[in-house]
């Protein structure tokens, strides 16, 4: 089965590898543990109401860092681990992840008060409380799941580049350290602006359950490299020196486009929420109102209602296109998980807006902004 998926590399452990492989996630998750809670880091407020006070909730973030220092402990080989370690144990570290993200969801949910969720199952998985913090909110367990999910994302790339290149030398695939590179530039983007996080919908409305803490740990952190598992065992696709730089210079125009699109409409909404009459990039707002809440009309939201959801399109796409093997359907694994993700998350969105605004104000916008995703086409 794996021979005939072309992923037969990522079994080739040891038994003692094996074991290694499935207990990686557990001192990942214990060192960024310590990390979290032990380096210094900014206090910013977030969008989310603390209940025991009324007003928006305070979070220590120090994201940025603890990547840095990731990244830096990876590279170094600290303790003798080598690069493609993360890579090469993928399998092993999914499996045992996914325990260990059941043993502390059920700390997690059973913890906490039992609220609606009646049913035992149904509240391990989706959780039962929107926040869980320890040591005078010094720890946050939302926040904790992007920043390992986030670091681990970029540093399985990197393991998955070092693989590559361990493997093929000089007929090494370029796309692959670019494709690395595509997914450590926007990991360590999102911890620049980490505290725009803070104002998204996961944030504010996600409960603490399995569902979230296995997403944010191990579907963002290890399975997102999915494309990886396959592409990593083959070689340059064989463009001639030609067409090679038109190949990967239009890759990573691409993703840079989804990037900027991406990044500058969440960059957009935080303004917009932080400082309603505030300028962003010369634009001023404009809003529909509706109670006490506002609806942004203009700029990025302008174009399309989900129009950071196009960002994400475009960035999957680019990622689609660098392995320069269009024929292989594990370099568009990520792409079309992302398309068909995002298409039923606006739907989603659309819903809960709906009720957040209400249904005229939601419907006077929509009338307003006709597209969903994709200006003049969807």
């Amino acid at each position: 089965m794996a021979d005939a998926l072309g992923i037969d590399h990522l079994l080739e452990l040891s038994g003692t590898e094996m074991i290694l492989g499935f207990l990686t996630p557990l001192f990942i998750f214990a060192a960024f543990f310590l990390a979290q809670v032990l380096l210094p880091a900014i206090r910013v407020p977030g969008y989310a109401i603390d209940s025991a006070t009324g007003e928006p909730r305070k979070y220590r973030l120090n994201g940025l860092l603890i990547f840095v220092l990731a990244v830096v402990v990876w590279a170094v080989g600290f303790a003798g681990m080598p690069r493609d370690w993360f890579y090469r144990s993928s399998l092993y570290a999914v499996a045992g992840g996914t325990a260990l993200c059941l043993l502390i969801a059920i700390v997690a949910v059973f913890s906490q008060p039992r609220g609606e969720a009646k049913n035992p199952l149904a509240g391990l998985w989706a959780g039962r409380s929107r926040e869980l913090s320890l040591f005078n909110h010094r720890f946050d367990l939302k926040m904790y799941t992007y920043v390992v999910g986030g670091a681990m994302w970029a540093l399985n790339a990197l393991s998955g580049a070092a693989y590559h290149h361990e493997r093929f030398g000089e007929d090494a695939n370029p796309g692959v350290y670019l494709y690395a590179g595509f997914l450590t530039f926007y990991v360590l983007d999102y911890f620049v602006y980490e505290r725009v996080q803070l104002y998204t919908y996961d944030m504010m409305h996600e409960q603490v359950g399995f569902r979230m803490l296995w997403g944010g740990l191990i579907f963002y952190g290890w399975l997102f490299i999915l494309p990886l598992w396959g592409m990593a065992a083959h070689p340059h696709p064989g463009f001639s020196a030609v067409w090679t730089p038109f190949w990967l210079v239009g890759a990573a125009v691409l993703f840079l486009l989804g990037w900027g699109i991406s990044r500058g409409t969440n960059m957009q909404k935080y303004t917009f929420k932080r400082w309603p009459d505030r300028k962003f990039m010369g634009i001023q707002p404009e809003y529909i109102q509706a109670g006490d809440r506002k609806i942004l009309v203009n700029g990025f939201w302008g174009k399309a209602r989900h129009f950071n959801y196009m960002g994400e399109w475009t960035l999957a796409l680019a990622i689609g296109l660098v392995f320069g093997h269009f024929d292989i359907l594990w370099a568009w694994t990520y792409t079309i998980f992302i398309l068909g993700f995002f298409t039923w998350r606006q739907l989603a969105d659309d819903k809960f807006c709906a009720e957040k605004y209400g249904p005229e104000k939601w419907a006077e916008y929509q009338a307003r902004v006709p597209y969903r995703i994709f200006p003049g086409v969807y």
